[in-house]
């Protein structure tokens, strides 16, 4: 069992003697010719970059994405932001007693507490079809990809059990709105609520680093989750063609934007419910982990936001103190 002090507690200025995984490894050249690795360390709580200038050929044949190092160097300031200033590396030793899985981070909330919950919400669909295709489709090593999965490589939920994180959010979010507007088919609001990124069990790997495996970057999850759907539908007699068709939909429509990746715009009330309370599950998470990484630079802003499109403000500690009681 690794025992070490959490990246994300080191300041500008410490030194460290760690273990950490290897994120992302490029091989990049300087304006003056000479090659260099550029390098993302991380450990579960966080990540920092760093390079490699010296013997940059040498490292390169054994620094790979997923690789375990043990490092020794300096926290310091570049551009405002952290990195880590190497002075020696090396990759992990089989008595060393580090695996990839001691880096990964992980959801913040109980596992125990989190399977509770979506065995609940699975028995508390009442449609018998609803039911026999959710309980076939999460069960067995499905359900215990789908319970481990992250539910994104960078961007949201990007951590193991990730996914199971953000699927009972979105129902959270879901039975909210069944509560109030008397319109919405529950059980395939649900349904589709518990299914929309099944294909992530597929298109995500999670050995060592978070990336998309061959069929996930061929298809795309919601490719592999729609076919899920209607080859499993197809295996239950006398399932309803239309109910199949309007779940079917959920999962092909729940990116909400042709231009987001989905195949089809939300056309029913339930996938309108289901792309925005997807939309808000994922950035709330995704917004609140820039924030919480971007902390350690002591600035009020983070970075500037790719996806997002803005920088977000940070609020200290004592506000957020303030508003919790």
């Amino acid at each position: 069992m690794l025992d070490q002090k959490p990246l994300s507690e080191f300041s500008v200025g410490d030194e460290i003697l760690m273990f950490l995984i290897v994120s992302k490894c490029e091989t990049k050249t300087a304006k003056n010719g000479k090659l260099f690795l550029n390098l993302e360390l991380r450990d579960k709580s966080a990540s920092l970059p760093s390079k490699v200038w010296d013997n940059a050929e040498e490292y390169a044949k054994k620094l790979k994405e997923g690789t375990v190092v043990k490092v020794a160097g300096l926290i310091e300031d570049f551009n405002g932001a952290p990195q880590i200033k190497i002075e020696k590396i090396r990759p992990a030793l089989e008595n060393d007693n580090v695996i990839p899985e001691d880096f990964l981070p992980r959801s913040s909330r109980p596992f125990d507490e989190m399977m509770n919950e979506l065995n609940i919400i699975i028995e508390s669909i009442s449609d018998p079809f609803l039911s026999r295709l959710t309980k076939t489709i999460l069960s067995g090593d499905s359900l215990d990809k789908y319970t481990r999965t992250p539910a994104g490589k960078g961007w949201h939920h990007a951590y193991i059990h990730g996914l199971l994180e953000h699927t009972l959010e979105i129902v959270r979010i879901c039975e909210l709105m069944c509560s109030m507007h008397s319109g919405i088919r529950r059980d395939l609001l649900l349904c589709g609520a518990l299914l929309h990124d099944f294909g992530k069990t597929e298109e995500l790997t999670y050995d060592s680093v978070f990336d998309y495996s061959d069929k996930g970057k061929l298809l795309g999850h919601i490719t592999i989750g729609a076919m899920t759907v209607d080859r499993t539908a197809a295996s239950i007699p006398d399932f309803p063609e239309d109910l199949k068709i309007h779940l079917i939909h959920l999962i092909l429509s729940h990116q909400g934007k042709l231009e987001y990746a989905s195949p089809v715009e939300p056309k029913t009330l339930e996938a309108i419910v289901l792309y925005q309370a997807d939309e808000l599950s994922a950035k709330t998470n995704a917004y609140k982990y820039a924030i919480e990484a971007d902390k350690l630079k002591g600035g009020r802003w983070t970075r500037f936001l790719p996806l997002a499109e803005t920088s977000l403000f940070i609020p200290d500690d004592n506000s957020t103190e303030r508003d919790s009681k």
